[in-house]
């Protein structure tokens, strides 16, 4: 019951009891019983009946399964796809020959490795929590990176990879590309544009250079796009502001290639 209230701030002693209402589910009664027993014994009753009666008719038919007889095509199929034309045969060669090439008058960037490939614990090292994101590629079945990159214009450089995932439990080459955009579009003083003919990629400029004590200010431009099963990544790194076309011209050639 409901304490009025005039008497919530008295101590517990001084407040009586009240009697009036008794807590709990009412009890039900002898009479109440003996008419909720006949009233399953008429249900039983009931449907003995609608058995009988259901038993005595004949059965109805069923419908016929039959269709018609459709007609076979004559003559050979198709020519399979040739190596040119079938796109997965592309990429399920060697990945680097998709890579951009290297311009001309270019330097072969110092920190690529000698082959073209990036190892699963080399690619973790790029992000900013190596070994969260090394679970994370595991989990995402990462199968090869490939990558290429130059130094041109003195203090220039250029880097892109090739990530390609197996896809058997889900779709990670688009959350990949999605993620990419996320963090780019989260620096502040960035503009961005839309890839053509990629659907959701986009390039990034940062306007806003990182600065460190005894060193020059450092500019950055980035794109992400993906196709099928690889997701693509670029950066532009200089040490002075990056134009719109360059990386949308670097984008553009990379995802022709794919």
């Amino acid at each position: 019951m409901e304490v009025p209230e005039e008497v919530t701030d008295k101590p517990v002693a001084e407040v009586a009891p009240d009697t009036s209402v008794t807590p709990g589910r009412r009890r039900r009664g002898r009479t109440a019983l003996l008419i909720a027993g006949a009233a399953v014994l008429g249900v039983v009753a009931g449907t003995c009946t609608g058995y009988l009666i259901q038993a005595d008719r004949e059965p109805t038919r069923l419908p016929s399964l039959s269709q018609p007889a459709l007609a076979q095509t004559k003559g050979r199929g198709p020519e399979p796809l040739s190596a040119a034309q079938d796109r997965q045969v592309r990429v399920d060669g060697d990945l680097r020959k998709l890579l951009v090439r290297k311009p001309s008058g270019t330097k072969k960037a110092d920190w690529l490795s000698e082959d073209g490939w990036m190892d699963l614990a080399e690619y973790a090292k790029s992000y900013t929590k190596p070994a969260t994101m090394f679970n994370s590629l595991i989990h995402d079945e990462l199968r090869r990176v490939a990558v290429t990159g130059w130094e041109t214009g003195g203090n220039r450089t250029v880097e892109i990879h090739l990530v390609q995932y197996r896809q058997q439990e889900s779709l990670e080459a688009g959350d990949s590309s999605d993620n990419g955009e996320y963090w780019a579009e989260k620096t502040a003083g960035t503009d961005s544009w839309s890839i053509p003919g990629t659907g959701s990629g986009r390039a990034y400029v940062h306007k806003r250079p990182e600065t460190k004590a005894g060193y020059l200010p450092l500019y950055s431009a980035e794109a992400f796009a993906y196709r099928g099963d690889i997701t693509m990544e670029i950066y532009v790194y200089d040490t002075k502001p990056i134009p719109k076309a360059t990386i949308m011209d670097l984008a553009k050639r990379q995802m022709e290639r794919l």
